[in-house]
């Protein structure tokens, strides 16, 4: 059984706030172009696979060199959950013959994300110790200034003390930003995800951690891939 680090792209057709989103023209080329064509570029990466139930998915994915995994619509519904498909994919492969020793997942709403993030993602998780490598950037705002409501009011989220603290005294926060996830078949399965206690961040600047979810995203989006940084 063949042994090696598996790109899986998660990518179904039933997305509601943006049709198609997956496939739809960002520029000149489809949204999940820009993540299959960086990762085949990776000097770590044996397979890029797409896991998808939908056939115009698979034919486009196909066209610009990924394989394609077949996914059963019962993955492919608004509640699916991610892990759920990354471990039907890694059952898929091993029924074939491939024992992935790491998953690197790359979501497709993320076309900013570049080979070099892969690798350096990739190349952390084998310099260490750990049970995963997470993407994360800085947020616009720090969490620290954040506030619930209480009945009408607001109140501090975090310590009161915050609220008066200027920015490059707050503590520094980090979030994921959905481009990449690296660990291996057995933790993600121990975890039931990519989130563990020695879990190790990768840092994205913010101009390529940009997430697709919206018309608005889809819109900074195209704004951002005619532009180099």
């Amino acid at each position: 059984m063949v042994r090696s680090i598996m790109a899986i792209i998660p990518a179904r057709g039933g997305s509601k706030g943006i049709p198609q989103k997956n496939i739809k023209k960002l520029g000149e080329k489809p949204l999940i172009a820009y993540t299959i064509e960086e990762a085949l570029r990776s000097e770590y990466l044996d397979h890029v696979f797409v896991s998808t139930e939908d056939p115009e998915i698979a034919e486009i994915s196909i066209k610009y060199g990924a394989e394609v995994i077949d996914r059963p619509s019962v993955l492919a519904g608004d509640s699916s959950k991610t892990v759920d498909v990354i471990l039907h994919a890694v059952e898929y492969l091993e029924k074939n013959g491939i024992r992935p020793q790491i998953i690197v997942l790359l979501q497709p709403t993320s076309p900013l994300r570049n080979t070099g993030d892969i690798d350096a993602a990739i190349k952390l998780f084998l310099d260490n110790e750990c049970d995963s490598v997470i993407s994360v950037c800085e947020p616009d705002h720090s969490p620290f200034w954040c506030f619930t409501v209480n009945g009408k009011y607001l109140r501090p989220l975090f310590d009161q003390r915050y609220k008066n603290t200027r920015r490059q005294d707050l503590p520094t926060a980090v979030m994921p930003n959905g481009a990449i996830y690296v660990s291996s078949p057995e933790s993600i399965r121990k975890l039931e995800g990519f989130y563990g206690d020695r879990t190790i961040p990768y840092c994205m600047p913010p101009e390529r951690s940009i997430d697709i979810d919206t018309p608005l995203d889809f819109i900074v989006a195209e704004v951002l891939v005619n532009k180099e940084f």
